[in-house]
């Protein structure tokens, strides 16, 4: 899948309104995250940038509902979010925002080049206004129920239920997200137009060449142009956003923005220069996205079903209509929905568990692996406390903590803190290297081909292989006949610590540094792991005799039914 040493992975920006759920977290932000550690580890030069997508009305809203200025609110959330984030593990090379500088001159600079290769147009259409509000209501402010499916909460510019594209025009009984007035009336605005439609042809080329996207992906794509892909209008009228030029639209646009699906995308791009501007390294992102510079990037995105249209459609027209030699997207990788209970997590319903309460209540590695285990790939997966609990405590806990737990403090307790020399590997031991041969080589490939939940699932085997062995070779009894048997299975035991050390680094990266210690010391607060070495006979024989190791502690503590009860009736259960 990687075509090329360079590599470029981006995740849908979280909006900058309020901390993200963990439906938000595992699709687009932790899988980009854990890709992104693959990829540092596997030695290639990597790139993973993120930003809080800022602008648009419902920043507005969210601004004077908190009593503050919309540039103030921005920068805490921001703020807020990138705390949040860094605790995750989130591992950003930089984390911008939309607002900013990079991005304000990149929208406008594509809405130009738009309008000069003659993709955008002045269309007056008619706006839905709310007189009990008195302002303009944008699309996502008029709410109803779909026409398609019948959800009775749909947006006016998408129906959050099905994915279809909505205008607010098709909503059943519409009425103000505001204040619930159904108050509302037509006026007519003059904004810009971009003709989507004329791009079919070429996003269906551009699109039946991905054969290795995820059929979520293309499905969802091919069913936006099979329905009759429509022209966009790309500016509204509300005062947050990055201002139409004055030489866009014959003057006729004063005082508009463009839409926040318009320059959001583009941020990823700005994103880049932000953090070329942060590093001191001058027009370096350009390397990154622009012409015969970038030709050697592979570039990833993640994201939600619900983002998919914007990026297989919405944004690829942005690139291809500017007429300029843009980086597109190499891999789309695209989720279907984590439920809570069989509901959907919400951000704006406050349904779920959400990311920094989650923090508040486990370490992060508890639900990187959870999340990644059951990531909602080939359908949408459900949240329930009893099933956390469970993956917790036999994957983390008995596999991983005790296997760890349980050698480490072997060697202490028989072998003086220090790696035994004595013996050597018998059919065993040949045994095991020859599985794991073969499952380490596989597990590479699940993440080379972006099947988290497969790559889980083969880690996990990896470290239930390991308590195997240990199982069958005993060394705790074996060393009270057999010194030298019992050295060489200790011996290979904490090569294998080491092993699931590195293999473990992407998902769980704070459990994967605290197991590699117990062995040897990691370079600096923000080493990478590397990953192993595919020849397991070697890897599996690397500690030299004599060397020093520390009993680990506790590295998962299990959860009780008493904290299922608890963190049901504190975040809801089925009810």
């Amino acid at each position: 899948m990687i075509k090329n040493h360079r590599v470029l992975i981006t995740s849908a920006l979280p909006y900058i309104n309020g901390i993200k759920h963990l439906g938000n977290l595992v699709g687009s932000m932790l899988t980009a995250d854990v890709f992104a550690r693959f990829q540092r580890a596997r030695g290639r030069e990597t790139l993973f940038v993120g930003a809080t997508d800022e602008h648009g009305s419902t920043t507005e809203l969210a601004a004077l509902e908190a009593g503050q200025d919309v540039v103030t609110f921005c920068a805490e959330q921001h703020a807020a979010q990138a705390d949040v984030c860094r605790r995750f593990g989130i591992s950003w090379d930089h984390f911008g925002r939309s607002s900013n500088r990079p991005n304000r001159e990149l929208t406008q600079h594509f809405a130009r080049a738009l309008w000069r290769n003659g993709h955008l147009e002045l269309r007056t259409t008619q706006q839905v206004y709310s007189n009990a509000d008195k302002r303009f209501l944008s699309d996502r402010y008029v709410i109803g129920t779909c026409p398609h499916c019948g959800y009775a909460n749909a947006r006016g510019d998408q129906c959050e239920n099905c994915t279809r594209v909505l205008d607010p025009a098709d909503l059943i009984g519409p009425r103000s997200a505001i204040s619930g007035s159904s108050d509302l009336e037509v006026r007519p605005s003059t904004h810009l137009f971009l003709k989507q439609s004329q791009f079919v042809p070429q996003l269906r080329e551009w699109i039946a060449g991905k054969t290795d996207w995820p059929v979520l992906v293309t499905s969802i794509a091919n069913k936006w142009l099979d329905e009759g892909l429509h022209d966009r209008g790309i500016t509204r009228d509300v005062e947050w956003g990055v201002p139409v030029p004055d030489d866009i639209g014959d003057g006729k646009l004063k005082g508009k923005v463009f839409y926040v699906w318009f320059d959001a995308p583009i941020e990823y791009i700005g994103a880049t220069w932000e953090w070329a501007e942060a590093n001191n390294r001058g027009d370096e992102w350009k390397r990154w996205w622009f012409g015969a510079a970038a030709s050697d990037v592979t570039y990833f995105q993640f994201m939600g079903k619900d983002n998919i249209p914007f990026h297989t459609v919405g944004f690829p027209v942005t690139l291809m209509g500017s007429h300029e030699p843009w980086k597109l997207v190499d891999q789309l990788k695209g989720f279907n929905y984590i439920n809570y209970f069989g509901g959907k997590f919400s951000t704006s319903q406050h349904r779920g568990v959400f990311m920094d309460t989650a923090l508040e209540i486990l370490p992060a590695d508890y639900w990187r692996y959870y999340l990644i285990a059951n990531a909602p790939e080939g359908s949408d997966s459900n949240f329930t406390w009893d099933h956390f609990a469970a993956v917790v405590n036999k994957d983390l806990a008995d596999v991983l903590g005790n296997f760890v737990n349980r050698i480490t403090k072997f060697c202490v307790s028989r072998f003086d803190g220090r790696v035994p020399g004595e013996g050597t590997y018998g059919p065993q031991e040949r045994a095991l290297i020859a599985e794991l041969q073969q499952r380490v080589q596989t597990y590479t490939e699940h993440f080379e081909a972006l099947e988290f939940r497969k790559a889980a699932a083969e880690l996990r085997a990896i470290w239930v292989g390991g308590n195997e062995y240990l199982t069958r070779t005993a060394p705790w009894t074996t060393i009270k006949t057999d010194r030298e048997r019992a050295a060489a299975a200790v011996r290979l035991g904490l090569n294998l610590v080491h092993t699931f050390a590195h293999l473990s680094w992407p998902i769980i990266p704070t459990a994967a540094r605290t197991i590699h210690e117990t062995i040897q010391p990691v370079t600096g607060n923000a080493a990478v792991i590397p990953w192993p070495s595919l020849d397991m006979a070697e890897e599996l024989d690397q500690l030299e005799a004599g060397q020093s190791i520390q009993a680990a502690d506790v590295l998962f503590a299990k959860i009780t039914d008493e904290q299922i009860a608890e963190w049901t009736e504190r975040f809801g259960g089925s009810e």
